[in-house]
């Protein structure tokens, strides 16, 4: 999947068990888990991203997905949205080692961002009821979408939150699952504007 950029992903990896357990960014028990947990959970998703697209990630974190997305998409424009300034540090300084020309920090609440993308996504971040609000208003209008990385409980929270999705735009909104290897598919809430 990561083909020639390989090297870079590793070092992501390498980046995120060594600053990011220190800074708290991850927990020391997810170490063993990074690449299966995280990092293939977080590319499995990647066929379904347009070439060339614009991405926001809100609530971005140590950069999953949208750090693991740049990586192995250079094509790909990629702003990661999060309001804490220790993980902004994080990942300015991850940005700048990993030499990635194609990832802008922005460091802000997600209500509070403006622009318009043709892919916003998000993973673990919050209900869908809530990621409606905070992602549709960023999502390009029509044909953008907002792929948000949920667990098992998406057709769940799908049906709560039909009528906000609607309400910011929503066409369609389907319940996707991506293979991830050898582990649990990544299931995705795919809202089409």
């Amino acid at each position: 999947m990561f083909s020639s950029r390989l090297p870079v992903i590793e070092a992501y990896v390498d980046l995120l068990a060594t600053e990011g357990v220190t800074r708290g960014l991850i927990g020391p028990r997810e170490v063993p888990r990074l690449w299966s947990r995280h990092v293939m959970n977080s590319a499995a998703v990647l066929p379904r991203v347009p070439e060339g697209a614009t991405v926001a990630d809100v609530g971005t974190g140590a950069g999953l997905p949208g750090l693991v997305w740049a990586i192995a998409r250079p094509d790909l424009s990629v702003t990661l949205i999060e309001p804490l300034l220790r993980r902004t540090t994080f990942l300015d300084e991850a940005v700048e080692q990993l030499d990635l020309e194609n990832v802008t920090v922005l460091r802000s609440r997600a209500e509070d961002a403006s622009g318009s993308f043709d892919v916003v996504t998000s993973r673990a971040v919050a209900n869908l009821d809530k990621l409606a609000r905070w992602c549709m208003p960023l999502v390009r209008k029509p044909g953008g979408v907002m792929l948000a990385l949920k667990g098992q409980s998406a057709a769940e929270e799908v049906q709560t939150a039909t009528a906000t999705l609607h309400r910011f735009g929503a066409s369609t909104i389907v319940v996707t699952t991506y293979p991830n290897g050898d582990e649990i598919p990544t299931t995705v809430v795919e809202v089409t504007t």
